[in-house]
Parts: structure tokens; C-alpha cells; sequence
């Protein structure tokens, strides 16, 4: 009976394992809008600029809670091997014998001496007391202080600094998030145009081995040279080293594209979206030559102008450096036991001031400075602002441009398969030779590749013209 339930849980554990492989094994399908939306939350890059920008919050708190009460508590312990000891006296003493020399530890000695009419000495000694000690031997103590930043030109400038720090991460990370999703995108552009090359080639070499197969036939009949057979074996070869070629290319691009997004290696990706084309493609470019260049949107400009601010607090804060900085404080001080003469006040409240007075020009040196690194980050913004609109205009003309030549590639493409097609039939009936149906197939798959290869330039200058107008906020934002 045991062994039959152990044989049964066996099964059972045998077909859930199966059914986890099977699952785990499962392709996954991603659009280019599902790829993205990945990558923005599983990339590496944006997983550290998104911690970024959490420490930059954290650094605004730790500069606003530097002017917040702050409570600090100390303990101490301290042993004396030998404690101090101090007397005050004793009691006084009249007596008649010799004066005792006065003793300044003890407090002890001969105060007066009158003599009497029998001649004797009377003295009023001053016996020592009972000795008091200055300290403990053991002390343990405890201080508790309260302080507050009063005021502080450096805390003030460093408040709005803390500020624009922030800002700076967060538009670092909305530059790594655009960054990301041009180079997501080129990835599945390029899997997408290698794909369609790789299905174009195998149906080209399914056709070619159909047609070696009939030409060989005619060759052993005796209608057709061997050189013939031959030639289209050749032209097989190519193809199939073609397609090797892009399998290989496909194997690493599909691993980047896993790392872009985050994924394990071990994970299968299928694109489901088709390769965009004709005109859906052409309608895409054509919009973005009429998009006007906004520089204010362009997350470089944004940057720069923010480094610029840093600049000017960092010349605002050298100047502080003159200012006075005041404090307040009160501390508590508690002792497990205090001695018997104990002046230490357990209370005290006060102000501190500190005020720079002179520094040999060195604050001077600073300003001047400053004020010159203020000067350089207004010309780089200056000089970024005449560039990125430069850019706009030098990226719409490439734009058109690899339009253009796609449109032309295109037709030219069409051209060589019509001509290839029209060469192969006319081979098959003698009509033409084995070189030229060569040759008419080296001009197809030459502008085939140039085809696909426009294609992917022009999808490139469409992306990398989108990053620069900053016309993704949809992705970016989700």
C-alpha cells in the first residue's frame, strides 16, 4: 500500500516538473511598446538612475535636518589612582606648650601666643581637621545637550543647492530612460530586420534547390552542361552561408536585447510586432519634418541649465562664507554621585557666534573663482544651444535624405527580384545562362541587403531625431 502512494506522488511530482519546464520554456511574445515598458522597469541603467534619485531625496533631508534641533548624550567614566584631599581646620586649642608651626595642608598650627606674668606661653593652636576629598575615585556621568543652528549663510545656500541636486537626478534618469529606449528600440528593429532577411533567403534558397533539382535531372538526360548544375550549387552555397550568417547575428542580438531588458539568458523571446515598412514608415518620418525644435524640452539643454544654477549656488555659497554663523545650545549634565564639593552647574543655556574676520584674501581667491566657473557654464549653455539646434536641423536633412534613398532602394529592390525572376525562368527554358542567372541573383540579394540596411538607417535617424525633440514622454512616463 506504501509503495503504491510513493509511486503515485512520484507521478505527481514528475508531471508538475514537466508541466514548470514546459512553462519555463514558453517563448515570450513582446511587442516594441511591451519590450520598452521592460526595459524601463527591469534595465539596469534606469534601476541605478531610479536609486539616484532616491538618495538625491535623501540628501535633501540630510542638508534641511543639519538646521533642525539636533540631541546629542554623552556617558563617561572616570578612575583617579590618587584623589585629592583639602582641610578646612579643626577645632581650636589653648595650651602652654611651644607654638606649633603653622601647616597650610592640614589647616593646622599656632594661630596666637600671649604670654603670661608668670612667664609661661599660652598658644591657641588650630588642631587639623578631618581631610575632605576634592573628587571621587570613581565617577560616572552623564550629558545630555540640546543645539540649534540659528542662523548660517552656508545652511541657506545649501537647502537650495540640495534642491537642484535633485533636479539634476532627475533629469539624468529621464535621459538614461530616453537612452534606453533608443537602443531597446534599434535592438528590436535590427532583430526584426533580420528576421525578414533570414525568411526572404530561405524561400530563395527553397526555390534555387527546386530548381537544381530539375536542372540536375536535365543534366543527367543530357540537355543541360555539368557547369550549369554547377553554377546554381554555387549560388545554393551562398545562400545558405547568408542564412548561417544571420542566424549567428540573430543568436547575439536576441542576448543583448535580454540584457536591455533585464531578462535571464535562459529566457526565449519572440517579437510579435512585423517589421514597419512602406507606409507607415514614410508617414512617421514625414511627421517629424515638420515637428519644430523646442530646446526647452531637449533633456540636454535641460541639464545644462541646471548645471548652470549649480554654478551660481556655488558662487552664492562662497559669498556666505563672509556671513557669521550663530548657535544656541543647553545642556543637562547628571552624575550617578557628585563629591562633596561639587561647582559644576547641571544646567546651562547659551549662544555660540562665530564671525570671519580675515583670511589673507583666501575667501577673496574663492568668489573670483566662482564667479569665472559661473562664467564658463553660461558660455557652454550658449554654445550647447546653437549646437542642439544645429543638430535639429543637420538630423531633419539626414532624415530626408535616408527617406529618400529607402524610397529609391526600394523600387530597386523590386527591380533585381522581377529581373531575378524573369532570369530564372528564362534559364529554365535555355533561354539564358548559368552566369547570367548569377549575376541576377548577385544584383537581387545585393539590393536586398541594401534594402533592409536603409531601412534600419532610417529607422536610426527617426529614433536618435525623436531622443533629441524629447517626443516620448508616453513611454517615458509609464
Amino acid at each position: 500500500m506504501f509503495r503504491k502512494h510513493k509511486q503515485i506522488l512520484l507521478l505527481g511530482v514528475m508531471f508538475l516538473a514537466g508541466a514548470l519546464l514546459s512553462s519555463a520554456q514558453e517563448p515570450v511574445k513582446l511587442s516594441l511598446q511591451d519590450a520598452l515598458k521592460m526595459a524601463l522597469q527591469n534595465n539596469t541603467n534606469i534601476l541605478n538612475s531610479d536609486l539616484d534619485l532616491k538618495i538625491a531625496q535623501k540628501k535633501i533631508w540630510e542638508t534641511v535636518a543639519t538646521g533642525l534641533p539636533q540631541i546629542d548624550a554623552k556617558g563617561n567614566y572616570q578612575h583617579i589612582f590618587k584623589v585629592p584631599t583639602m582641610s578646612f581646620g579643626g577645632a581650636t586649642k589653648l595650651s602652654t606648650d611651644a607654638a606649633i608651626p603653622w601647616d597650610a595642608a592640614t589647616q593646622s598650627g599656632t594661630i596666637n601666643t600671649v604670654s603670661l606674668k608668670s612667664g609661661d606661653n599660652l598658644s591657641l593652636n588650630m588642631e587639623a581637621g578631618e581631610p575632605i576629598e576634592l573628587a571621587l575615585k570613581n565617577s560616572t556621568t552623564f550629558d545630555f545637550t540640546l543645539s540649534q543652528l540659528i542662523f548660517s549663510g552656508s545652511y541657506i545656500v545649501g537647502l537650495q543647492a540640495s534642491k537642484v541636486y535633485y533636479g539634476l537626478s532627475k533629469q539624468n534618469a529621464e535621459k538614461t530612460k530616453l537612452d534606453v529606449i533608443e537602443t531597446v528600440t534599434n535592438t528590436y528593429n535590427m532583430i526584426q530586420l533580420a528576421e525578414e532577411s533570414r525568411k526572404i533567403l530561405a524561400q530563395n534558397l527553397e526555390n534555387v534547390n527546386k530548381t537544381l533539382y530539375e536542372i540536375t535531372e536535365m543534366n543527367k538526360q543530357g540537355f543541360l552542361e555539368k557547369t550549369d548544375v554547377d553554377q546554381l550549387e554555387l549560388t545554393a552555397n551562398t545562400l545558405r552561408n547568408a542564412i548561417n550568417q544571420i542566424d549567428s547575428n540573430l543568436d547575439v542580438a536576441y542576448r543583448l536585447l535580454k540584457i536591455q531588458l533585464g531578462m535571464e539568458n535562459i529566457a526565449k523571446v519572440e517579437l510579435s510586432d512585423i517589421l514597419e515598412s512602406g507606409e507607415s514608415l514614410t508617414a512617421s518620418c514625414v511627421k517629424l519634418f515638420a515637428e519644430s525644435f523646442n530646446i526647452g524640452q531637449n533633456v540636454d539643454y535641460q541639464l545644462i541649465q541646471t548645471s548652470e544654477k549649480a554654478a551660481k549656488l556655488e558662487l552664492d555659497l562662497a559669498k556666505a562664507s563672509f556671513l557669521p554663523t550663530i548657535a544656541g545650545f543647553y545642556s543637562h549634565t547628571e552624575k550617578l554621585k557628585a563629591p562633596v564639593l561639587d561647582f559644576a552647574p547641571k544646567d546651562l543655556a547659551g549662544l555660540s557666534l562665530s564671525m570671519p574676520i580675515f583670511s589673507s584674501g583666501q575667501r577673496l581667491s574663492v568668489v573670483s573663482q566662482k564667479r569665472m566657473a559661473l562664467e564658463k557654464a553660461r558660455n557652454t549653455r550658449q554654445l550647447v544651444s546653437s549646437s542642439l539646434a544645429m543638430q535639429a536641423t543637420q538630423y531633419q536633412n539626414d532624415l530626408k535624405l535616408k527617406l529618400e534613398k529607402y524610397h529609391n532602394q526600394k523600387k530597386s529592390k523590386e527591380l533585381s527580384d522581377d529581373i531575378y525572376q524573369r532570369t530564372l525562368e528564362k534559364y529554365k527554358q535555355g533561354m539564358a545562362s548559368s552566369m547570367d542567372l548569377m549575376t541576377s541573383q548577385n544584383q537581387y540579394l545585393t539590393n536586398l541587403t541594401n534594402y533592409y540596411q536603409c531601412i534600419y538607417d532610417l529607422q536610426g535617424a527617426r529614433s536618435i531625431l525623436e531622443k533629441l525633440f524629447n517626443i516620448n514622454p508616453d513611454v517615458v512616463n509609464k
